[in-house]
Order: structure tokens, then sequence, then C-alpha cells
């Protein structure tokens, strides 16, 4: 029995979750999450990591609210966010944060942690310069406040009132993901001096409301850099200069009809003043970085989809400081068929290292300036993010994955191009897995080559073949080619499934080709191709053909709602956060503008709802389903399971719902992630291996 084998201990184990590289490379700052506490949750801790990987590693740091989120400022200082107390504040001070994250500061010669910034609506962003001792942060703040302590008033106010609602007027949205929007938006705030040029002036003069300093003098206010920010800076990324004068920022516009486009501004970290970067009709700019000479900001270019065609993605690179109006940009992707996802400035600021999804896979490349043809740096099968290119430019840091493996960190060398990665101690887990990994693939009818992962159990053969789990990713524009703790094929091989991970049209990774190939129609190609490379597999003499299964979550729970209606091969299909109904869901999600462009509007253009709606097809389904939700889930509204479950119901058809009222999208709490696959487990068993029906004990 494997560690996978047991879902307690699966639960439990410690993830490595993010990673940053010290000023010096000397070091790597990792967050590592593992479950604390009564009742257990997820807590996050910071690890020390020797780059050299000479020394094991190190936790910084410990408590029971965790930490987060970690940065360096250039001497060394690490700054993290937490919502741990602070056993300086006095009563009053500390119920004003309690809850919310705060920035602390962990000097570079050891010591306590010291609180700098405790914004009332907490930190919800960070940045550091890289040359100078400052930083940026992003708070929640009331409209109206001039000021923290204005904003301070306005909370206080709400919260003695017993007063929780919002007014919601056009120009913004209402909910993301699983919280509401508002009333409170987000600001970006100046920590301090940028001529400060130590830790001590640092926390001496970045206090919030109230703060005061070892001395119980107060400490001077954060500068408010957007006061009129509104709607703009939600979930949008910043990037402060080298020399912490200058912030680049995305910043999004409402546009008529809801729908919405993201600028990329500058803003002086001095008088707040803000001039446009980068604007285009049709176009998001997003997650703007600054060469570290402070000279050029880097920026993803994402076009808008339309009815027509999905839109493509590329970076684009432009000078800084430029004049106040927009500038000019060069496409550094020209001709470069995928879609790049993380980047990072070489320290020499000559190149450009930036991720993207690839054929199952999700290397590192490295593109110059010239906008050339980029190089593939990394030579394996893994999956990267948290890039961190050593200081002298001859290696880069990063957490690397893959289907077969966790996030863990690693040195790739830059010595010879593609390089092999070196693997470096962990705090996180090394799981021992129960079966094999294997890649597949088909050539469906237009010609297109389907490939997927096939993850076998131990002792699959011809004379003991595995039955078969196709698991359909969620995106729908996305792939399967990392490690996922949430959605995590080995548990299923652990208990003797063989586990089919396809990537069908609209994943990415295979050029815009295979994402046009799915867009006018979701229940079309994706679903043949689907079928096919499912027909491919079960002829393999290790597969049981005639013992199959079938689920997925957000479109692969729309996949598995299609499916239901237009198949009857499975013996069981499992749909969590489902898509049923698509005129209800587009008009009822966190971003119906974005839905809107694709799919048209319903009363106008009802074409695609009709083609591609999966509740049209609810008499044709005769498979036993699970349907799985969160009510916090505004991605894909609840709504869309309570619907299919009472099709279903009124259709006498044999299905369960397993609902969550405090979950989102995902179910992220430990215990209910483990009650998640227990009954995932026994409801496949029972249809599947024609095991009696054994309800989790917790339910």
């Amino acid at each position: 029995m494997t560690l996978l084998g047991d879902l307690q201990d699966y639960v439990a184990l410690p993830r490595v979750t993010a990673l940053r590289l010290a000023p010096d490379g000397s070091w790597l700052a990792a967050v590592v999450q593992t479950v604390g506490g009564e009742p257990p949750k997820y807590q996050s801790s910071i690890w020390r990591i020797d780059a050299t990987g000479e020394r094991p590693p190190v936790r910084l740091t410990r408590s029971a609210e965790g930490e987060a989120s970690p940065e360096f400022l250039p001497d060394g200082s690490l700054l993290f966010a937490s919502r741990r107390p602070d056993p300086q504040a006095g009563k009053k001070d500390a119920e004003a944060g309690k809850d919310k994250p705060a920035v602390w500061l962990l000097p570079s010669v050891g010591g306590e942690a010291r609180r700098v910034v405790a914004p009332g609506g907490g930190v919800t962003g960070l940045s550091v310069a890289h040359s100078e001792q400052a930083f940026v942060y992003a708070a929640a703040m009331f409209p109206g406040a001039a000021d923290t302590e204005g904003d301070a008033a306005r909370r206080k106010a709400r919260k003695e009132a017993g007063v929780n609602a919002i007014l919601h007027e056009p120009g913004g949205r209402l909910r993301f993901w699983d919280h509401d929007l508002g009333p409170e938006s987000v600001r970006l705030l100046g920590g301090v001096d940028p001529q400060a040029d130590s830790a001590d002036e640092l926390a001496a003069g970045a206090g919030g409301a109230g703060d005061s300093d070892d001395n119980g003098a107060e400490r001077a206010q954060p500068r408010d850099l957007t006061p009129d920010a509104g709607r703009a800076l939600e979930e949008q990324g910043f990037d402060l200069s080298p020399d912490g004068t200058v912030v680049v920022t995305g910043w999004q516009l409402t546009e008529e009809g809801g729908h919405f486009r993201a600028e990329v501004v500058v803003i002086d970290a001095t008088t707040g003043q803000r001039r446009t970067l980068l604007s285009e009709p049709g176009v998001d700019f997003a997650r703007p970085s600054i060469s570290p000479d402070g000279e050029l900001v880097i920026a993803a270019r994402h076009e808008h989809d339309n009815y027509d065609r999905p839109g493509d993605a590329t970076l684009v690179l432009a000078g800084l400081p430029v004049a106040g109006v927009p500038t000019a940009y060069r496409d550094l992707l020209a001709g470069f068929d995928r879609q790049p996802l993380q980047v990072a400035w070489a320290p020499d600021s000559r190149w450009v290292y930036f991720t993207a999804d690839d054929d199952g896979r999700c290397p590192v490349f490295r593109v110059g300036l010239d906008g050339g043809e980029p190089t593939r740096v990394t030579a394996d099968d893994g999956a990267y993010t948290d890039l961190g290119p050593a200081p002298d430019g001859s290696c880069l840091y990063a957490l690397r994955s893959a289907i077969d493996a966790p996030p863990a960190p690693v040195k790739i060398p830059l010595s010879a191009l593609p390089a092999i990665p070196e693997p470096l101690p962990t705090p996180g887990a090394e799981v021992t897995l129960p079966g094999s990994l294997t890649e597949v693939a088909t050539t469906v009818a237009d010609g297109t080559r389907i490939r997927g992962w096939l993850v076998l159990p131990e002792g699959a053969s011809a004379a003991s073949p595995a039955p078969l789990l196709l698991w359909v990713h969620g995106g729908p524009m996305s792939s399967w080619n990392s490690w996922s703790w949430r959605w995590n094929p080995w548990l299923m091989a652990a208990r003797g499934y063989a586990v089919l991970l396809p990537d069908p049209a609209l994943s990415t990774g295979y050029g815009q080709h295979m994402i046009v190939r799915g867009w006018d129609h979701w229940g079309g190609n994706p679903y043949t191709d689907v079928m096919a490379i499912t027909d491919a597999v079960v002829e393999r003499p290790d597969i049981d053909g005639e013992r199959t299964a079938m689920m997925g979550g957000s479109y692969g729970g729309y996949m598995a709602n299609w499916i239901a209606g237009h198949t009857d091969r499975f013996a069981a299909i499992v749909s969590h956060a489902g898509l049923w109904a698509l005129d209800q869901m587009f008009g009822t999600t966190d971003g119906p503008p974005y839905w809107r462009r694709h799919f048209g509007d319903p009363a106008t253009h009802p074409e695609r709802y009709e083609l591609s709606s999966p509740h049209l097809h609810a008499d044709k389904i005769v498979t036993p389903m699970l349907i799985i939700h969160g009510d916090k889930d505004y991605r894909v509204p609840v709504g869309e399971s309570l619907r299919l479950w009472w099709d279903l119901i009124f259709r006498s058809a044999q299905a369960r719902f397993l609902y969550f009222p405090d979950e989102n999208h995902w179910v992220l709490k430990p215990a209910d992630a483990r009650v998640w696959y227990e009954t995932v487990v026994a409801f496949l068993a029972e249809h599947v291996l024609g095991e009696e029906w054994q309800r989790p004990e917790l339910l």
C-alpha cells in the first residue's frame, strides 16, 4: 500500500506551492502546505531551501494562521503575508486586522518577524523593488475612503451596524470564483520611501492605521497610489520598478454591455500620476513585468474571443518610461503557435524565460529581445512554474511537476540547451506511485492526432486487464500535463483502475488549430476525440473494455453530462461542477460577458446553445450518475447541478448528489476532499466492479 492508497494519509501530504529565489541566489523560499488545526485545514509555512542542494530544507515560519506569498527585498529580508496576530499590537489594532492577511518582514540577519502593514481589508498582492528597499501592495478599501484611517472608520461603522449588503452599479463584476466583489475595491499603496536603505527603516515607515514602531511612535501612513481605481485593479497583476519609482499594472476598463478589457498603465510611485502604456480595442494586456535594467516592460497580450474564432495570446515588449500616450509594442513570439503562461526576465535583461503548454507538457522556453525563434530550455516531460533565474545567469530555479511527480524545486543549468533539471532537496512529499505512466494517441477522421496519458495500475496485463476510467480535464482550454493534488489519477490507480487523461479539441499545447476545432460546438469534435482515443485504449490487452466509467470536473463535468446523453457505453459517470443548461449557466456565472462573446446572445443567437447544451438530451440518459457540486462555486453555479439532479429524478434515472454547502469550484478542505474521493470510489465500485454500495462514514 502506497501513501496514495490511504485517503487520509494522502490529504495530509506536504505540498510545495510556491518558490522564490533570494537576491544573492544562495537560497530559495518555498511555501509548503500541510494539514493542521481543529477542524483540520490546510496551513502554509515558509521553508528555506539551499540553492546548492547540499543542505536539507529548514522551516522558517510557523503559526496557526500560516504564511504565504514570500518576496525578497534587496538586502535579503523576506516579506510575506500572514493572518497571524501581532504580539506588539494593541487590542484595538489587533481586532481591526483580525483574520485579514498583513505584510510581515523577516530580517535577513535572523530574529523574529515583525508586522509591516496591516490594512483593514487585508493585503491581496505584493511587489518589491530589486535595487531599493521599497515595495507596493494591493489592499481592499471602501469607496470614498481617502486613506487607511478613513477606510478603518467605514469598516467599523458597517460592522457596528451589522450591515453586509452590497450595492452594485454598472461597471463591475458581482462575484469572482468563490467570493463576492464589493463593497470594497482594490487599490495600490506605496510601502515606503524608495530611498529607505535598511529593513529597519522599511518597517518604521510602512504602517497601517494605528500602527506604531518599537518606540511607540506612530508610523507614517502608506501612500494611496490609486484613489480612483474603482474596479480597475480587480484580479490584475502589477510590478514595481527596480528603483521603486514606478509601478506597472493591469487596469481594467468597463465597456458597453458590461464587457471588459484590460490595459497596462504606469503609475508614479511618489505622486500617483498614471499614464497608459499598452491599450488596444478587443485586447487584454496582463501580467506586466519590468526588466531588471528598468527600461522595458513585457506583458501578455490576449485577443478577445469572439463568436467566429478564439483569441490568440502572445508576449509583447514596450519601452519604459514613455510619454503620456499609448506606446507601440513589439510581438516577441510572432509565429510561435503556443500560448505563453508564466514569464521571468534574465538578470541581464537580454532574455525572457516563459512557460507554455506543449504536447502534454509545460516546458520552459527562452526568447531574445529581438523576437527570434524561442529556444526550448527544458528537455524532459515536466511542467514548470515559479521561474527564478540565478543572478549570475548560469541556471534557472523552478518548481517542476509532471503527471507522475508532485511539484518539487529544481535547478536547471543553462550552459547547454535543452537541459535536464537537477532536483533539489524538497520539503514536499515524495510519493511512491501505484503503477506506471504511458503516452497514448490516435488519429481522428479529420487527420488530427489526439494524444493523452494512460495511468496503468500495478499488475495490469493481458491476464488481468484493468477497468478503465476516462477522466476529461476542465478548462476547456487546458491540458493534462502536470501533477494535480485535486484531480489525481493515481488515487484511482491505487484502487485498480487504469485512467485515461486525453487532450481533445479545445486543449492547449497543440496550436490554435486545436482550439478552433471545438470552438463552435463543444459537443462536437471534443466529444468524438474523447470517444476515439477511448476506443483506441480499450483495444489494449491490459484494459478491460467491458468495465469502463467516465468522470470530469468543470468543462470535464460538461463533457460528463454530454456523454451521458449521447452514449450508454459507460457503466457509471461522475459529473463534478458540470455545465448543464448553457443559457442558464452563462447568465449566472461570475463572468457572463466572456461567454456572451463566445456563444452570442441566447435571445438572438440561440443556435450554439441549442447545439451544445447537454440538458436538451436529458431523455436519453440511462447511465447511473454521481453529481457533485459546491454551493460557493460562482464559476459554474450550483444551479447547474440542481437542475441536472431534478431533470434526472423527474425521469427516474439512477443518480446520487454529493453537495458541499461551503465549498467552491474545487473542494479544498482536507476532510471534504477525502469525502469526495470516498464517494467517487464507492460509486464506481458499485457500478463498475459490481460491489455493494458503501456509504462513506462521514456522510
